[in-house]
């Protein structure tokens, strides 16, 4: 899948978390969306791109890639 296709539906989970005035709790649900939602290919792939230091997605979206690492 094209990244920026990638980046964009991901930024779209984080625009609709960014509501929760709770950080950890928006976080923890851009995490889970991606988890259940997206294919193993497209995880792995969101994961390098935030590795190799990719800048375009949005701070609580990054911080809930760098959980599906773990």
């Amino acid at each position: 899948m094209e990244k920026s296709n990638l980046i964009k539906m991901a930024n779209d989970i984080g625009s609709f978390f960014k509501s929760e005035p709770d950080r950890a709790l928006a976080i923890q649900g851009v995490e889970q969306h991606i988890r259940n939602f997206w294919e193993p290919r497209m995880r792995k792939e969101i994961i390098e791109y935030l590795e190799k230091g990719g800048t375009e997605l949005m701070d609580i979206v990054a911080e809930a890639v760098k959980k599906l690492v773990k």
